[in-house]
């Protein structure tokens, strides 16, 4: 598909002349190229603003026109843009990563020029800077806005901006306009780079043998140029940040960029404030809550060549980057790598997809890993590194369990007022090892990875269920704001005082982490609690202060869900409690088991990071299980060796290949037409099969409802061109979304 001569570094010199005809991508869900005349000369992966049913794109040369279309019917290109570009190695990975995941190349296009107002001279427009000398009440909402304001360096916003990050109503803002709160300023946004960091090693850090092992490793393959993966295999608190940080370093006085990637939910004040220490400067971060101007300066900043090395989430792989050289994947078991909105992909799969075809290394960090990476370490295709001692001498707490069949929870009263008592969810033995904490003066985490107060709200006489009105799942009870809250879209209602169908009584049912909270300040009065979640950490910044209660000592008690289960370091943190071991071990998904390992063992890994032992007490009414007793022993090899041998049985991934193709309408009966169709044109496959439709887990979703069809097939099957030539031989209607997921990580 590609002129592959008079390559050189990925690029191709001097291809077309004005008047040729060249084929564009054109950043939208649909194409895979049209055909336009150019009006100057330009290579292959130039940026070139054109015109599709007039309107304008940026997008990319990826070859010769091939339409064979009259001349004259050929659209000129309106300019060839002279910000950056994109290698000959970036286009291949738009159509391989196009391949895999049969995104369109045009959806996959869509990733990378995210920031099409980048190319465009900065709009002018009012900006508002954060009046930090006022002092009118701070609602949530205003604590919103100034998280925003906060995690962009307090620049100055726009309205749009501000709305837009902090997730507030138009009023909301107006009002603190008009109270002074939010003050005018400039009125053209900036048009400088402000990232000009360099960045060089400041002597602060010296590794341990064991990390300088590791980094020398890493070392020679950066040396070398060569695709390679490498497995950074640590326990939780051994430092693998400072390994990959010493490689990081290395790439960039190589002249290489970096990319260092990690789940939104670790990009935290603490890791910024070692990458300064270590770097000399702070590190350029892209994440979801950024500015207009100051996305549009990164994209810009990293597209001329001007910033080599920027901390980020799954969409900075997107970045347009030059001489991309390393590519670092903290965590990279974390399930938020999956992307499931815009496009379907795995971002640490298709990293180093991007590394392999551009020949240079990539490190994934974690002290979980996911079975499908130690299947390739296992096959010799990456190389592991051990770090086996926590850095500084501090000990791995001890794992002990709790017995939920002998340790029944007591009930407590909800008023002390009042008679009436409600069932307890902390049995004896926990709550009497929080008291001794408490009274060493050191904190605990309390953890349970279900939001709300109650998950189920039911009448007791004729069993009603209050189920969200437009999907198919049940409404949570929300203390907090006295409502009941749907998870899959958000939409909340009152909570009815009696049964609307019979007027009976209604009851809670189910524990969530409002529910502990409850029962801690009864039994616990004087402790100092906070809860966390995504209910009530709304930003990065809302955590940071979390954080900075927790290491000042303001908090006695940390009631949380997996937002506290990653990339936080709280010394004086000694006890941690899991309410519910066996929450995640009975789901319909065969990485349940995996998924609880890993999450339980982050979690546990909160406890006893400094001077003093930590412990660790997992609620539970399974204490034989396998997961439960692998973290306790701390026997993670065996455990995932048993479970790569089940799936290994079962022929499930890494041992076979799935492709979920999920059918969303917004009529039934459309939706069932539509799926009957698929199923009689579904092909016969040699050594798999394609099963469904069925209705999906969660069949209504927002008023759309979804059914599902799952094609299974040996590990070394191409299914991709199967099920893109099966789904071509069926017309799909105009009020029909079909998504395709390879290998689901969720399969609701």
């Amino acid at each position: 598909m590609f002129i592959e001569k008079y390559k050189k570094n990925g690029y191709v010199k001097d291809m077309f002349k004005s008047g040729d005809i060249v084929k564009v991508l054109i950043p939208n869900v649909i194409n895979t190229g049209y055909d336009y005349r150019l009006t100057e000369s330009a290579d292959i992966g130039n940026f070139v603003r054109c015109t599709v049913m007039n309107k304008q794109y940026i997008g990319v040369i990826v070859g010769v026109g091939d339409s064979n279309l009259e001349v004259s019917k050929i659209k000129p290109i309106i300019e060839v843009c002279s910000l950056g570009r994109l290698s000959q190695f970036d286009i291949d990975w738009i159509y391989k990563m196009s391949d895999w995941t049969l995104m369109t190349p045009g959806s996959v296009l869509r990733l990378i020029i995210n920031v099409p107002d980048a190319f465009n001279p900065p709009p002018i427009e009012q900006l508002y800077a954060f009046n930090f000398d006022n002092n009118a009440k701070m609602t949530d909402a205003r604590l919103a806005v100034f998280d925003a304001f906060q995690s962009n360096d307090n620049d100055a916003m726009s309205v749009n901006d501000i709305q837009n990050i902090a997730h507030v109503s138009l009023s909301v803002v107006k009002t603190m306009i008009k109270t002074g709160i939010l003050i005018p300023v400039e009125q053209r946004v900036k048009n400088n780079n402000t990232f000009d960091y360099k960045y060089h090693d400041t002597g602060t850090v010296v590794l341990s043998n064991e990390q300088q092992s590791a980094a020398d490793i890493i070392a020679d393959a950066l040396k070398q140029n060569m695709f390679s993966v490498h497995l950074l295999d640590g326990i939780t608190g051994s430092g693998k940040t400072q390994v990959y940080f010493d490689s990081a370093l290395r790439a960039y006085n190589a002249g290489k960029s970096v990319l260092l990637m990690m789940p939104e939910i670790a990009l935290t004040a603490q890791f910024i404030s070692r990458f300064e220490k270590r770097f000399g400067a702070p590190p350029v971060v892209w994440h979801s809550n950024l500015t207009a101007a100051r996305r549009r300066e990164i994209w810009r900043g990293v597209a001329n060549g001007n910033i080599k090395m920027v901390v980020g989430t799954r969409s900075a792989l997107f970045l347009p980057w030059q001489n991309l050289g390393l590519i670092v994947i903290d965590e990279e078991h974390d399930t938020s790598y999956k992307q499931e909105d815009m496009g379907n992909y795995h971002a640490r799969d298709m990293a180093i997809l991007r590394a392999k075809i551009a020949n240079f290394p990539v490190i994934l960090a974690s002290a979980t890993p996911s079975i499908e990476t130690l299947h390739n370490v296992a096959l010799g295709k990456y190389k592991r590194l051990r770090l086996m001692s926590r850095f500084g001498g501090a000990q791995l707490p001890k794992i002990e369990t709790i017995d939920m069949r002998e340790q029944r929870p007591e009930s407590y009263k909800i008023d002390k007022d009042s008679d009436q008592e409600t069932s307890g969810n902390l049995s004896p033995q926990l709550c009497e090892e929080i008291s001794n904490t408490l009274a060493q003066h050191r904190q605990v985490m309390l953890f349970i990875n279900r939001r709300g107060f109650a998950p189920i709200v039911q009448c007791k006489k004729c069993g009603w269920v209050a189920q969200c009105p437009d999907c198919s799942v049940g409404m949570n009870y929300h203390k907090h704001i006295g409502k009941l809250l749907c998870h899959m879209c958000g939409k909340t209602v009152v909570l009815p005082d009696k049964c609307p169908q019979c007027c009976g009584e209604v009851s809670m049912r189910g524990v969530g982490l409002e529910k502990i909270q409850e029962e801690v300040s009864i039994k616990f009065p004087n402790a100092r609690t906070a809860l966390v979640s995504s209910d009530t950490i709304m930003s990065r910044e809302a955590l940071e202060r979390l954080v900075h209660k927790m290491e000042s000592g303001e908090i006695d008690i940390v009631i949380g869900t997996q937002i506290l289960a990653k990339g936080h370091h709280f010394p004086n943190l000694t006890l941690v409690g899991v309410v519910d071991a066996d929450m995640g071990l009975f789901g319909t998904d065969f990485r349940a088991g995996e998924h609880t390992f890993q999450q339980l063992f982050q979690v546990a890994g909160r406890a006893g990071r400094g001077e003093f032992p930590g412990r660790v007490l997992l609620q539970t009414y399974q204490p034989e299980h396998p997961v439960i007793t692998a973290i306790c022993a701390g026997n993670r090899d065996e455990f995932i060796a048993s479970d790569m041998e089940s799936r290994k049985n079962a022929k499930m991934p890494p041992y076979g290949q799935l492709i979920a193709v999920v059918v969303e309408a917004d009529k039934e009966t459309t939706l069932k037409k539509y799926c009957e169709q698929l199923a009689n044109a579904a092909p016969k496959l040699n050594g798999g099969k394609i099963m469904g439709p069925i209705a999906a887990q969660i069949y209504q979703i927002r008023n759309w409802y979804r059914m599902r069809f799952l094609v299974a097939g040996e590990a070394k099957a191409n299914l991709q061109p199967i099920v893109r030539d099966w789904l071509n031989k069926v017309k799909q209607p105009a009020n029909v979304r079909v998504k395709i997921d390879v290998n689901p990580q969720n399969f609701m």
